[in-house]
């Protein structure tokens, strides 16, 4: 089980927002490169990281950011991103600068075979963002839903190679409400590729939740605001997750 704590980049500085709204960010470091040597101090394994500005464009926009934090966590930690990365060249470019894991979201609904071509040429290194709201999946940065629900856009990608899925209920991504547990694992229970859950995450609450025996079969879960705003004591959730609590 993994937890990966949260960067959201924008105008390269560390935010986080409220349910994708753009206009509704909280500065909390303006230094990415230092903050995920912070989580790797913490004793973080993995790092999500989101270029928001990327993801309504269509292209990356915080380069020079992505490129401080590979700097700065080096071989220490994986790093997956997400948020603009909508072309073979793009994907194979990341990669080759040290990413862990590419995370396809809006390129995924458009062009499944993208997803495809990418996870043979690059095995396990490539992840597919759901992001849901009201069960539809969303797109552009969150700014157009669709009218696909979720699970039916998990199930496209079964025996396609794809590493992971991230599912995010956007309803509740940043709200500390907690994440919306019965859908993620209905979600899981739904495909054989293994889901992260993503959104809402509140509390230690949530890492128990986390480590239920229905909850075995997701990968981990991804925290942000939480643990931003000391909700959540990283060093116990840690050793919830490492059985050493």
């Amino acid at each position: 089980m993994i937890l990966f704590p949260a960067i959201d980049l924008k105008d390269g500085a560390c935010v986080r927002l409220l349910r994708g709204d753009m206009e509704a960010a909280t500065l909390y470091n303006d230094d990415p490169g230092a903050q995920a040597r912070a989580f790797l101090d913490m004793g973080f394994t993995w790092l999500h990281v989101v270029d928001l500005d990327g993801a309504v464009a269509g292209k990356t926009q915080n380069e020079d950011a992505v490129d401080a934090i590979l700097w700065s966590v080096g071989e220490g930690m994986k790093v997956q991103l997400g948020g603009g990365i909508r072309s073979r060249r793009a994907i194979d470019g990341w990669l080759e600068k040290g990413l862990a894991r590419v995370i396809l979201g809006t390129a995924a609904l458009r062009h499944s075979e993208l997803v495809r071509e990418a996870a043979r040429a690059w095995p396990g290194q490539i992840a597919v963002g759901i992001d849901a709201r009201g069960g539809k999946v969303a797109v552009e940065g969150w700014t157009e839903t669709s009218e696909i629900d979720a699970t039916e856009m998990a199930k496209q990608f079964e025996e396609s190679g794809v590493a992971a899925l991230i599912y995010t209920d956007i309803d509740r991504d940043g709200a500390l409400e907690g994440v919306n547990w019965p859908a993620t694992i209905a979600l899981a229970d739904a495909v054989s590729i293994p889901v992260i859950a993503s959104g809402g995450l509140a509390s230690i609450a949530d890492i128990e939740r986390l480590m239920r025996p229905d909850a075995a079969k997701l990968e981990g879960a991804i925290t942000g605001r939480a643990l931003y705003d000391g909700r959540l004591d990283p060093r116990a959730a840690l050793a919830l997750i490492n059985g050493t609590r």
